[in-house]
């Protein structure tokens, strides 16, 4: 237990060491794909507008300025406003962006584990199976009589 708990521990000081060091030492690639163009709607890294290019020069500015990543992302969104973030905040109403596809995920899996374990069990079967070996019941002699009369009709 406690060398999972370990284990745990490092993977996470693992994985948020490079996150930090991002944030206070940000790089325009950094920030390219994290950053959309007004105009083009595409990441200013995949974008060649001038928009996008006056975007790139104002955080290569704020970079050597010495501003963390979330501190150009404030600024162009005073500017731009939020469309202009790759992806929505996660907070206020834009955490439900965030939440609906893990809690659509998580409703799918609980009915697909449903609908195996109704599958896997399959139907009941019947407590007195019918003589008829296609699962139907068999044919009674009247209902035999009347299906006769019937086809005699349409002969003569």
């Amino acid at each position: 237990m406690r060398r999972a708990l370990v284990l745990v521990l490092v993977a996470a000081a693992v994985v948020v060491v490079p996150a930090y060091g991002s944030e206070e030492h940000p790089t325009l690639a950094d920030l390219g794909n994290e950053v959309i163009c007004p105009t083009c709607h595409t990441t200013i890294d995949q974008s060649s507008s001038p928009i996008a290019l006056r975007m790139k020069a104002f955080i290569r500015e704020r970079i050597g300025a010495g501003d963390t990543k979330s501190e150009i992302k404030d600024k162009l969104v005073a500017q731009f406003g939020e469309g202009v973030l790759a992806a929505p905040p996660k907070s206020g109403f834009n955490l439900l962006a965030w939440l609906l596809p893990l809690v659509g995920a998580g409703v799918g899996a609980a009915v697909l584990a449903v609908l195996a374990r109704r599958w896997r069990h399959g139907k009941p079967e019947s407590p007195e199976p019918g003589p008829s070996s296609n699962g139907r019941a068999a044919i009674t002699p009247d209902l035999d009589r009347r299906v006769d009369e019937e086809l005699a009709r349409f002969d003569a």
